[in-house]
């Protein structure tokens, strides 16, 4: 991000007028933005520090960067509070099943929530080991992009965190992410729609059908 912003300053007009559309862009006016206790620079190198393997976002340091009033939120699983949220991680032991490669990457501070972190990754794996009964396989699993969010209290404790699929056509998971994802990969998912691919509802697959329908039905007449 920081290097397409600073791209800007050679841009032609046009593409200036357009950068003007970005409320944090190299000429915009952030004073009126909310601000935060922590500075940009140190929010990032904090959120760094959270994500390191040394840390594991409160799974290797005993959850000491969380705060006690740390939610985990993603698409289907929380809002969860801390204790819960490590007791979950603890009994998944992804780490034991698996050679994972996290590839985070584009790190930035939300400019109307100052305290917030987003960041994307692409996770990549080996399976290695046996995992919910599935002996190691050798397979190359690859999650789906997702997008994640760090949210930070004035100590620099992590007060939540979630993530999200990006896109779910990609990867080899079924377009799943996190745990989810890596029971679907080998074969293992849990028997609850949340655990499964994307499907349409017999409702959402009706009224596609009515309005297409519809749709022809209007072309004809005109």
């Amino acid at each position: 991000m920081t290097t397409a912003l600073n791209s800007a300053s050679s841009a032609t007009p046009d593409t200036k007028a357009a950068w003007g559309t970005f409320i944090d862009g190299e000429d915009a006016d952030t004073t009126s933005l909310p601000q935060f206790t922590i500075p940009k620079t140190e929010l990032l190198r904090r959120a760094a520090e959270i994500l390191s393997p040394e840390v594991g976002i409160g799974t290797k340091d005993g959850g000491a960067c969380l705060s006690p009033d740390f939610e985990f939120v993603a698409a289907v699983v929380g809002p969860i509070g801390r204790e819960e949220y490590l007791s979950a991680l603890g009994s998944f032991n992804l780490e034991d099943g698996f050679d994972i490669i996290p590839n985070f990457y584009g790190m930035s501070v939300d400019p109307m929530q100052p305290n917030r972190v987003w960041f994307f990754n692409r996770v990549t794996a080996t399976h290695t080991g046996t995992f919910m009964g599935a002996e190691p396989s050798g397979k190359e699993i690859v999650s789906p992009p997702q997008v994640h969010h760090l949210d930070f209290d004035e100590d620099g404790k992590v007060r939540e965190y979630g993530f999200y699929t990006a896109d779910r056509r990609q990867g080899n998971t079924g377009g799943l992410g996190g745990a989810f994802g890596f029971m679907w990969a080998v074969g293992k998912p849990l028997p609850i729609p949340e655990c499964q691919p994307y499907k349409k509802s017999f409702r959402f697959r009706m009224l596609s059908f009515v309005g297409g329908f519809l749709q022809k039905l209007q072309k004809k007449e005109d």
